[in-house]
């Protein structure tokens, strides 16, 4: 394996950590109130989130001013709009009107300048659904899995891939961690049995772990989130690839939207007993549970980056009322501390 593929498979495997119902179906909600610190205190599941951010950047070339993941992106900015089931599932009113957004595609890693045709990576879309009551955000990714299950394990994943004295990672040490956590392989498996997208537009976005939606009754559902493409599975050939520069997807999205907006559906994939609800490295068969739409998400232009810089949302905090993230995930919770970090490191 060559050194640089090397990285961008590692990229590929945190990106998600730092760039993420059936009407009148009733199910508990994921956890309890009160078990995710039960859960997480004094686990063998922890792990620093400064040694995790730190391990990031270190992979990625220790770039200045920028993302822990996905340093190379765009700010776009649109709006929602809900569908007529949305309220029985949720009463967060984001739901319940339109309302407009601000979002952000981008790469996986924490390489500023790493290639738009690299294969083994998540895009990103961040989503920040605008209220006057407050923020509903999410941060998705192109794959249905994390590679790491645990805090600690995503630790190890990136200490197995750290620079040696010769500043490369050591391929029989990443070939035994694989090995021993085979569960940390199914991301890249996943990207690399796929085409790379020819577009950010072009392929759909997955919240990965598991929400309990409630509505105004108190009825909850547990479900995985998602944003269909609407332009469908946009993929592009090895000869597509070669023809392509390496900074394309601006250029691409700008033409796009010269065109009309960009959408996506909003959909809640709803869970059923016996379905993890906290392990992100394992896949729900999408194909045999019963998908809800919740809305449409419309990008109807670029936005300043800065808009996208400055802005300081959190996944974990900012969910309103109605959409609960999983309480035993503990790859949920690290991830505040871990945007607080890298927000800060990149101020530095």
């Amino acid at each position: 394996m060559k050194p640089n593929h090397i990285v961008h498979v590692c990229a590929a495997a945190v990106a998600c950590l730092f760039s993420g119902t059936a009407l009148a179906q009733m199910m508990p909600t994921a956890d309890a109130p009160g078990q995710r610190a039960q859960a997480l205190s004094g686990s063998s599941e922890e792990a620093d989130p400064q040694a995790i951010v730190d391990g990031l950047f270190a992979i990625s070339g220790n770039h200045k001013g920028v993302r822990a993941s996905g340093a190379k992106g765009v700010c776009v900015k649109g709006a929602f709009t809900p569908s007529s089931e949305a309220p029985s599932l949720s009463k967060a009113p984001h739901f319940a009107k339109a309302v407009p957004m601000t979002a952000r595609f981008s790469m996986g890693g924490g390489n500023p300048n790493i290639s738009d045709k690299t294969k083994p990576i998540t895009r990103g879309f961040a989503m920040d659904f605008n209220d006057p009551s407050g923020a509903m955000v999410f941060y998705f990714i192109s794959a249905p899995v994390f590679s790491a299950k645990t805090p600690r394990q995503l630790l190890d994943f990136l200490t197995a891939r750290m620079p040696g004295a010769d500043g490369k990672p050591d391929p029989e040490k990443i070939k035994a961690f694989a090995a021993a956590n085979p569960e940390t392989t199914r991301q890249a498996a996943w990207l690399n049995a796929r085409p790379v997208p020819a577009s950010f537009a072009g392929v759909d976005y997955w919240g990965v772990q598991v929400y309990t939606l409630t509505n105004g009754k108190g009825e909850a559902t547990i479900a995985k989130l998602k944003a269909v493409a609407g332009a469908g599975q946009l993929g592009l050939s090895d000869d597509e690839i070669k023809a392509k520069s390496d900074n394309f997807y601006n250029e691409e999205l700008k033409e796009r939207l010269g065109q009309g907006p960009v959408t996506f559906d909003f959909v809640a994939i709803i869970g059923e007993t016996g379905d993890p609800t906290h392990d992100s490295t394992a896949m729900w068969p999408e194909e045999s549970r019963k998908t809800v739409k919740l809305g449409t998400i419309t990008i109807t232009g670029i936005e300043s980056n800065a808009v996208c810089d400055e802005a300081t949302t959190d996944p974990v905090i900012n969910l309103p009322e109605g959409v609960a993230g999983p309480a035993r995930d503990p790859m949920f919770d690290i991830r505040s501390p871990a945007y607080a970090i890298s927000r800060s490191r990149r101020a530095q």
